[in-house]
């Protein structure tokens, strides 16, 4: 087995290419290569719970950036569950077409408003203070509501086409940033246009057109 650490902003995977890995503390998840064919790759994203999940944003771009420096490409495709993820580095970073995604309507459970999005995996977005995430993360995560468990973000707008957000991950806890969330808090806040999501461990970048998301941030490789 090979394996590597890789994080984007804060947020660590290990990347193992069998599944013999060891989930390590501190990981935020494993990204597991299930197969490469030329410039495409097929991974499952393993929560550090064990859970699967069903798709991540920044996991799909650090699957992304090892299958560039492995085939000096700088255009990839990366395969997780259903999902193709078709991902170009522009620079320093890389920009994921994540596809689809499904803005609900806005609801309230036990009290909080929320608003559910889904990016290939399921989010819920409270608009609120970012320092009540301590508070609602845990209890929404497992709330009866979402029989399989959800992701969560707590996110204050801060003036056209930015925000500020917290994100606790099922299966995981509170992480620096998250992918998939700042899509999700970015769909809820605004619903379209261009979106900076300022996160504890740094920026990402959103582009929401005609149902579809953009994602645009980093990945780097921590050690070998």
């Amino acid at each position: 087995m090979t394996s590597s650490s890789w994080h984007a902003h804060g947020n660590v995977y290990l990347v193992a290419d069998s599944d013999n890995y060891v989930m390590e503390p501190g990981l935020d998840g494993v990204v597991q290569v299930l197969g490469v064919d030329g410039d495409d790759v097929s991974i499952a994203i393993v929560n550090p719970d064990g859970s699967l999940a069903e798709m991540s944003g920044n996991g799909t771009r650090i699957a992304a950036a090892w299958l560039m420096e492995r085939s000096g490409s700088d255009h990839v495709r990366v395969h997780v569950g259903p999902r193709v993820v078709d991902v170009r580095r522009v620079g320093d970073e890389y920009e994921s077409d994540l596809g689809e995604i499904e803005i609900g309507a806005p609801e309230t459970v036990d009290g909080i408003e929320l608003t559910p999005v889904v990016v290939g995996n399921p989010h819920a977005v409270v608009l609120d203070d970012p320092a009540r995430l301590d508070e609602l993360g845990p209890l929404l995560e497992t709330h009866p509501r979402f029989p399989n468990r959800t992701n969560v973000q707590v996110a204050r707008r801060e003036g056209p086409g930015e925000v500020t957000a917290r994100v606790w991950e099922r299966g995981v806890g509170e992480t620096t940033a998250s992918g998939s969330s700042a899509v999700a808090v970015a769909a809820a806040a605004f619903g379209d246009g261009d979106v900076v999501v300022h996160f504890p461990g740094g920026d990402l970048r959103v582009r929401l057109q005609d149902g579809r998301a953009t994602l645009i941030g980093p990945a780097e490789r921590v050690r070998a």
